[in-house]
């Protein structure tokens, strides 16, 4: 497998864990904020984003879907308000997110329709060719081993079946550049650690999107995991992409 700049950077650069334990560790630190930061730091542009990944599934009408770190179940529970599948299945590798998004979905009614567990990416639980289409927002980042995790991705779902991918980026318009960089060394870090009391978790936000291989050096990663009609899509100046294949 490959490596990437982006597979070393980790929360913790002080910790000996590896950078999923770390990643876990951290999620677990933030969970009972994440939401409010997450809608708080973007101004809730994040939902409109979220809205349009999903709706990239539409065309394949998917009656099982699996979301690949998942968090606080908020696209598991978007998709399925929007497509109204079946079954979702939601994985994520914070027992805490998933301990917050397991209390939205009973709020919400749907525990018979979405179910969340314990899983890692690079490691699925689920045989090959079992969903209809995979999400994955803001969670790539996150992967130790950025290919594994794709190939993994790529087993589990049908021929056929579609993968969309949610995940920041950076932009190129020069001015706004400037200020996306000041916003993301600054602003961020310190509006995670005010309200939060972890500035870690931020401060890696803006170093793990630095490193990711994104736009044209993500989609050759996804097609060397065996997905074509792959695409990118920027969204809001750059500031984030969708990406697809299909399998």
């Amino acid at each position: 497998m490959t490596k990437f700049a982006h597979d070393d950077i980790k929360p913790f650069q002080g910790s000996n864990l590896e950078k999923k334990e770390q990643v876990a560790e951290m999620f677990n630190n933030i969970a009972f904020k994440y939401d409010f930061l997450n809608r708080f730091l973007s101004a809730g542009i994040d939902v409109r984003w979220r809205k349009k990944a999903i709706n990239r599934l539409k065309e394949i009408q998917p009656e099982k879907i699996l979301d690949v770190a998942t968090g606080t179940a908020d696209v598991a529970l978007m998709a399925y308000k929007l497509l109204q599948p079946k079954k979702i299945t939601g994985i994520d590798i914070s027992e805490g997110m998933l301990k917050i998004g397991q209390q939205k979905i009973q709020k919400a009614g749907l525990a018979n329709s979405i179910s969340l567990q314990v899983g890692d990416s690079e490691n699925l639980s689920f045989e090959y060719g079992s969903f209809d289409g995979i999400t994955v927002a803001f969670g790539v980042r996150n992967f130790q081993n950025l290919e594994k995790g794709l190939r993994e991705m790529h087993r589990v779902l049908r021929p056929g079946g579609k993968l969309v991918v949610l995940e920041f980026s950076r932009p190129k318009q020069r001015l706004f550049k400037s200020f996306y960089h000041f916003y993301m060394n600054v602003v961020t870090p310190g509006v995670g650690k005010l309200f939060s009391k972890n500035k870690d978790a931020y401060q890696y936000l803006n170093e793990s999107v630095q490193a990711f291989p994104e736009r044209n050096d993500f989609i050759k990663l996804m097609n060397g995991a065996g997905f074509k009609n792959t695409l990118y899509k920027p969204l809001t100046m750059g500031i984030c992409c969708i990406y697809e294949g299909i399998k």
